[in-house]
């Protein structure tokens, strides 16, 4: 299938397929600051050999148990030899979006509201966006702002919200199976040529924080320890 190649990403690279459906090329490379791994940076800080695949394996095992439970999203098929994804086209908000959703209080969470809860406080499921923008520290944004900006309308902010903790519950559910326990993690979304919302991206051990017995798992052990125990 002849591609053209589109978009280069931080942590994948992105191509147009002649059927109007997308290939996502997983790399090694991930985000981080002076060659630590931290999902919540801006920048690639270094490259893990080995880190697209099991990226690809983990996104895979999660799309396919979202289709199972008809949560809208844009995964086709995935090529684990190729370290490739197919994907449905998608159009980001704005310049691009990042959902968090918390279930503890860690990472910028902390560093933003320290003075009020304490590191490892449980949250509520609780979700924020972020403008994917490096020069400005990715700044937060709330719903009003959203829908002002032309962004998105507040039924797709509610749609959003509401499919985030749906999907955050199917994976720390499936964590916890596992003796794991999910701290929080990083979604995208888009919208089809209609404006249903959908997710799309990664679902991998990448961008999200998972501890076990109060210790925090870096991504590569967390893929071992998690593909070990299925």
């Amino acid at each position: 299938m002849a591609e053209r190649l589109v978009y280069t990403g931080k942590t994948k690279n992105v191509f147009e397929l002649q059927n109007g459906n997308y290939l996502l090329k997983f790399k090694d490379d991930c985000t981080g600051k002076d060659g630590v791994f931290d999902p919540g940076e801006n920048s690639v800080g270094l490259t893990i050999e080995g880190v697209g695949d099991v990226n690809l394996r983990m996104t895979k095992y999660y799309f396919e148990k979202i289709n199972e439970l008809e949560i809208p999203n844009h995964y086709v098929n995935a090529d684990l030899e190729h370290t490739t994804m197919e994907v449905k086209p998608a159009k980001v908000f704005g310049h691009g979006l990042e959902v968090v959703c918390r279930l503890r209080a860690v990472g910028s969470f902390i560093k933003r509201y320290g003075e009020y809860v304490e590191a490892g406080t449980k949250l509520p499921s609780y979700v924020e966006m972020t403008f994917k923008n490096d020069a400005l520290g990715d700044p937060l944004v709330t719903k009003d702002g959203l829908v002002v900006l032309g962004i998105m309308t507040e039924k797709q902010y509610d749609d959003i919200k509401a499919l985030t903790q749906k999907i955050t519950k199917v994976v720390a559910d499936d964590m916890a199976e596992k003796g794991l326990e999910l701290y929080d993690i990083k979604f995208e979304f888009g919208y089809d040529k209609d404006g249903n919302v959908m997710l799309i991206d990664e679902i991998a051990s990448g961008n999200m924080r998972v501890y076990k017995d109060g210790e925090y798992i870096d991504p590569m052990t967390l893929s071992k320890l998690f593909f070990e125990a299925k």
